[in-house]
């Protein structure tokens, strides 16, 4: 298993937490909090996972979300969708069957802002808190502790875990109540879907007019078109590399939560739409797991 990035932790106090979810961000996020000091419990699907993260990192591991979150005072956890944040809050089994009162959910899942707000009502019926707190800056960010968080709920509750959510985020800041975090996601991914898809069809262009396109990605990153995607991607998509971060499938989903909140709020969408569609023949042509930067694939036959 891989081992997390160095980072130097704020002297925070310790925490007795929770962490569900142990995948490719889930996984370096929860051996953050461990070595920030915090007394972490984990909790995932497939308990092989659970058991190589306590060998990497110490704490605990539990067979369920409820047992995990028992005496935790936050749980965290970073899953694929609704269905699965759902799954791992309610029920028997779930981790609000097992919380304290007064004890905090801080929901890292891109998902909709209509689950937010559900689980948010459904906390402060329980007397517990709910924080939606997704996540921007990929798998590399999640294992140097570097990710932009950004959080929808009550400002008290996010002031108490923020110093605590800080060991694995650079910017962990409030954008307003009960799912403004997802919102703020969702401006996020449209931000992104233009953006690639500009840099895939500039690519194209200069390599249709043999240009030496690193070179000019150098230069022109220099100027107004700079972009962390053409920082970070821009040689990769010259090369045609794809087999790495952020993947086509995931950007599908979110633009997917994206699009059905558009048509509740009114919003017009005509270019992210588009790209979701592009999205989808990449899919097609077997680039589920590819990175986002794989738009240019499209370009390239």
């Amino acid at each position: 298993m891989p081992s997390i990035g160095s980072k130097t932790y704020d002297n925070v106090a310790a925490h007795k937490v929770a962490f569900l979810g142990l995948g490719v961000m889930g996984l370096p996020m929860a051996g953050h909090l461990a070595r920030a000091g915090h007394d972490v419990t984990v909790y995932n699907r497939s308990p092989a996972k659970a058991e190589a993260w306590v060998q990497e990192f110490g704490g605990k591991l539990a067979a369920t979300p409820r047992e995990a979150a028992q005496g935790a005072q936050i749980v965290f956890a970073c899953v694929g969708n609704d269905d699965d944040l759902r799954s791992v809050v309610l029920g028997e089994d779930g981790a609000f069957a097992g919380m304290t009162a007064g004890a905090t959910f801080v929901d890292h899942t891109t998902a909709s802002a209509d689950v937010a707000r559900e689980l948010y009502a459904l906390a402060k019926n329980r007397g517990l808190n709910f924080i939606d707190a997704p996540v921007s800056g990929g798998q590399a960010g999640a294992v140097n502790g570097v990710l932009t968080v950004m959080c929808g709920g009550d400002a008290a509750v996010f002031d108490a875990i923020q110093p605590v959510a800080a060991a694995f985020g650079r910017a962990v800041t409030r954008v307003g109540e009960a799912g403004a975090g997802q919102l703020a996601k969702m401006v996020n991914q449209i931000c992104i879907a233009g953006v690639v898809q500009g840099l895939a069809e500039a690519i194209a262009f200069g390599q249709a007019s043999e240009l030496d396109m690193k070179l000019v990605l150098d230069v022109i990153s220099k100027g107004a078109a700079q972009s962390w995607q053409m920082e970070n991607r821009g040689g990769t998509m010259v090369d045609g590399k794809f087999d790495f971060g952020f993947a086509v499938d995931w950007m599908r989903k979110d633009l997917g939560l994206v699009l059905s909140e558009a048509r509740h709020n009114g919003a017009r969408l005509p270019l992210t739409a588009l790209v979701d569609q592009f999205y989808g023949d990449v899919q097609r042509q077997g680039g589920g797991r590819w990175d986002t930067s794989s738009l240019i694939t499209r370009l390239n036959k």
